[in-house]
């Protein structure tokens, strides 16, 4: 059995241009550039929660605004995300985390269930953070899940500060992700179905 599961997916476009490395297993290592900074800041929660080491560089058409940049990176942190899990044997496949900031508190549950779907339930007490439109963070997602082809359930079960909330809301996606990535020693390197495929 291999020591690390890696992957590196660049997706050019019109709109964005995009690399994505990562490897699952290992220390929460980042190299962040998106062009978005608090895109960038919830990425570094990601990987130092998940500990997961990200390697992100985009360049995207942020004159018009950071819509097709932030989706296209949940798109291409999924596709590398899906390269990198492989055929699943031996995985957990289920992960979850609750994580609280302060007055925020967020869920997260997630599936490798080999079948997009996003139930996001986040209810921002504002529009912006900062520069940021909050909206962008369901883009970021739906995207991921699209293409990591995984059941994400998000909500956000309390909080009054918009930062708050999205940050416990990412944490919490790490520490998920980081779950239901692990290898089970128990399992024999099986797949968790019992269809025998995800």
């Amino acid at each position: 059995m291999s020591t690390s599961r890696t992957a590196e997916i660049t997706r050019n476009t019109n709109e964005t241009q995009i690399r994505v490395a990562i490897n699952l297993d290992g220390t929460g290592k980042q190299s962040l550039n998106t062009g978005v900074p608090f895109l960038d800041h919830m990425l570094d929660q990601i990987a130092r929660h998940g500990l997961i080491d990200l390697d992100i560089e985009a360049i995207g058409d942020l004159h018009i605004d950071a819509h097709h940049t932030v989706e296209d990176v949940g798109i291409t942190l999924g596709q590398a995300v899906a390269v990198a899990i492989g055929d699943k044997k031996g995985i957990r496949r289920y992960g979850h985390a609750y994580v609280p900031l302060d007055e925020a508190l967020s869920r997260v549950v997630m599936d490798f269930s080999g079948r997009p779907g996003l139930e996001y339930h986040v209810p921002f007490t504002r529009s912006m953070i900062g520069s940021f439109d909050v909206d962008l963070a369901h883009e970021f997602f739906q995207g991921f899940v699209n293409h990591a082809l995984v059941s994400l359930h998000i909500d956000n079960l309390r909080g009054d500060n918009a930062h708050h909330q999205c940050e416990t809301v990412f944490k919490a996606f790490g520490r998920a992700l980081r779950m239901a990535a692990e290898r089970d020693e128990r399992s024999a390197g099986m797949i968790p179905s019992t269809k025998g495929s995800l």
